[in-house]
């Protein structure tokens, strides 16, 4: 009812998955839907590419939900496949029954085509077969401690809304003045993926998968996209990026980063394809492969800082103003994601703010050469 006659671009990539998983081997199952779900994916933000810089007109707000379900059914899609082609999961014992009805099911599930964490095959497939029923009474205090953040996060959003409204933008902004329009922009742009992260946690819990029971999440644990606290009190920008999204993070890490070889740069890889998944906007790309720069300086950075600073006063100095600038290149880099557009580009590049990733830069290529003088062999990309 969302999508209304966009629906059809999710059934039949979903239907075509179900089709490849029952009739081509494991060994090959996951080169082929990841091929087909991809090439189908870039024909739809093609589509709305069109709409955007040809036509120049808004792009409808239905297509743009289905584009985002898109998006989310790839990540079951190919995380199926590879639990196939690893053997994880038999095709034949998927479900002591039809495995085309079981597979639907799991990737039609609508609560995650709206949003919500990544779940493996196997934990939905415990979670719906089990003998209770679905609709168990709610736990009034998550729901209670959900609900005050959301409403919380929608009063802050309204103030800072107002800021961004009164302030200048970044066509008319000045030096200094800039930052304060990037920072507010972006924290503007934080807390709306806040609230529908937990939005969309709350949905899972309407539908019967709560967090307090966690059968509905992957393997490793409890991977809730929802981690405030975290996010906005890191000093470390890749400690950030693995806890922004990470349900996210985490299929990304297992679909480019581990299947990467260790000489092909797997972090610019895995980037690269987010970049690709998302739609491969102008801005994107920038965003995404400053990203990674920013991640491989934040490594380099902090390893030769820890054995530098050894004084609890400079440690604390140190962490605060790591902490600042942490949250301006992130600032920097969702003004980039988020706008898109070569305009706006344009002017975030030309701005006093693109100071901040070109010092991590600077100095990501001075501890490069002064290793490289010392004899060192180069580190891992990433750790």
């Amino acid at each position: 009812m969302a999508m209304a006659q966009y629906s059809v671009l999710v059934f039949i990539p979903a239907f075509c998955a179900v089709a490849l998983f029952q009739s081509v081997s494991p060994e090959k199952v996951h080169r082929w839907t990841f091929s087909f779900q991809m090439a189908w994916l870039t024909l739809c933000h093609l589509g709305l590419h069109y709409t955007d810089y040809y036509l120049q007109e808004p792009p409808c707000m239905r297509f743009c939900i289905t584009l985002s379900s898109l998006m989310l059914l790839t990540q079951r899609v190919t995380w199926l496949s590879l639990d196939i082609c690893e053997g994880k999961v038999v095709v034949k014992e998927a479900w002591r029954g039809p495995c085309v009805l079981s597979f639907c099911s799991y990737l039609l599930f609508f609560p995650a085509l709206l949003g919500g964490p990544l779940c493996s095959f196997k934990r939905f497939q415990a979670q719906v077969s089990q003998t209770e029923s679905l609709w168990r009474p709610l736990s009034l205090g998550p729901a209670t401690r959900r609900g005050l953040l959301l409403l919380g996060l929608q009063l802050l959003k309204t103030l800072v809304n107002g800021m961004v409204r009164e302030g200048t933008d970044l066509a008319n902004c000045r030096r200094l003045g800039c930052i304060s329009v990037m920072w507010t922009t972006a924290a503007l742009f934080k807390l709306t993926y806040y609230s529908h992260w937990i939005l969309d946690e709350s949905l899972l819990c309407a539908a019967g998968f709560g967090l307090d029971s966690r059968p509905f999440f992957h393997e490793e644990g409890d991977v809730s996209d929802t981690d405030i606290w975290t996010l906005e009190t890191t000093h470390r920008l890749s400690q950030f990026t693995r806890t922004w999204n990470r349900s996210t993070t985490r299929w990304l890490r297992r679909l480019v980063f581990e299947r990467a070889p260790a000489k092909a740069w797997p972090l610019l890889q895995t980037f690269a394809f987010s970049a690709w998944w998302h739609g491969l906007h102008p801005g994107q790309v920038f965003g995404f492969m400053c990203w990674a720069l920013m991640v491989k300086a934040d490594y380099v950075i902090h390893g030769h800082s820890n054995a530098l600073i050894s004084s609890w006063l400079g440690r604390l100095l140190y962490r605060v103003i790591t902490w600042a600038h942490t949250q301006l290149v992130i600032a920097y880099i969702l003004l980039a994601v988020e706008l898109r557009s070569v305009s706006a580009l344009r002017l975030l590049g030309t701005s006093f703010n693109s100071l901040f990733p070109l010092v991590s830069c600077v100095s990501l290529v001075l501890l490069a050469r002064r290793k490289k003088r010392a004899g060192n062999s180069p580190g891992p990309f990433i750790q």
